[in-house]
């Protein structure tokens, strides 16, 4: 699970990196995914999930495929508006959007304590934007003391709105992989999402062309192999090994990664507030999975 999470916490960087349009960088993440995902699968006799998607259960791994080429071409689309660490700290309130849509189409109930849990993350999640130092500055500091503009530099409420928009996508496929993991098995979901993405996007590069090869294409190859493949493999192994109570921990590794990170590599630090406002994130999701 460490071991996953710090993988994760670098694919912003990857993503800068290789400097794509959001669409050609999901197409190559599910491509050099998919072909990881694959050599896993037989490896380990596991293709046979695929063989078997029929009905129902297709339609599921499909939709959860098109909800997460989704989410994931928003989130690669907000990072460089809004950091990698803005990015992936607003990605990660979407265990309460999954709560929330439990709750409306399951009927599953919902305590006060997760209520408020929820309500604690959505006040961390406004300081964790920079909100509060963009209305507490004279003049209109952004966050991370860039020149502002209405709610930081040009770009930057956009890309909040996007990952907003694309954790409701990832909770939307969370909850249709919950409930159909059973019958089609998570290494048919996590291939499905990579077939999906390679054939809807598949237009745009043979529109727009291939990147010149070179330095790019290592940075996404590294998106799909390092971060769809190896990183499902890891999590997996992990998860198998550890009860629930560490595994919602060790979940935070993740987001902890990616502020360190795009400190260290673009120099790009968060500020008091903002470190507050993950903070308390932090507390709601650790409490709302504790009590799961």
């Amino acid at each position: 699970m460490v071991g996953g999470g710090l993988l994760l916490g670098t694919i912003g960087v990857f993503v800068e990196e290789a400097a794509q349009d959001p669409a050609t960088t999901v197409w190559f993440r599910c491509v050099f995914g998919l072909a990881a995902l694959l050599l896993w699968g037989t490896a380990r006799g596991q293709l046979r999930q695929l063989v078997r998607l029929r009905g129902r259960t297709l339609g599921a791994v499909l939709v959860v495929g098109l909800l997460t080429v989704v989410n994931w071409g928003l989130f690669f689309a907000a990072i460089p508006r809004c950091s990698i660490a803005v990015s992936t700290v607003v990605f990660h309130v979407q265990p309460f959007w999954l709560m929330a849509m439990s709750a409306f189409w399951l009927r599953e109930r919902v305590t006060r304590a997760q209520w408020s849990a929820a309500a604690i993350a959505l006040g961390g999640l406004a300081l964790a934007t920079g909100i509060a130092d963009e209305l507490s500055a004279p003049g209109g500091a952004a966050p991370g003391g860039a020149a502002s503009g209405a709610f930081g530099p040009p770009g930057y409420a956009l890309g909040v709105g996007m990952c907003l928009l694309g954790s409701v996508s990832y909770a939307a496929a969370s909850l249709i992989a919950k409930l159909e993991a059973e019958r089609a098995g998570s290494f048919a979901l996590s291939a499905g999402q990579c077939v999906v993405g390679a054939v809807l996007l598949l237009p745009w590069p043979l529109m727009h062309g291939l990147p010149a090869f070179g330095a790019s294409w290592g940075w996404l190859a590294g998106l799909g192999v390092l971060h769809t493949g190896l990183a499902y493999v890891v999590l997996y192994a992990g998860m198998a090994r550890l009860g629930t109570g560490r595994i919602a921990v060790l979940q935070f590794v993740y987001p902890g990664t990616a502020v360190l990170v795009d400190w260290a590599v673009y120099g790009r630090a968060l500020s008091l507030s903002q470190m507050m406002g993950v903070g308390l994130i932090a507390v709601a999701l650790w409490t709302l999975r504790r009590r799961a």
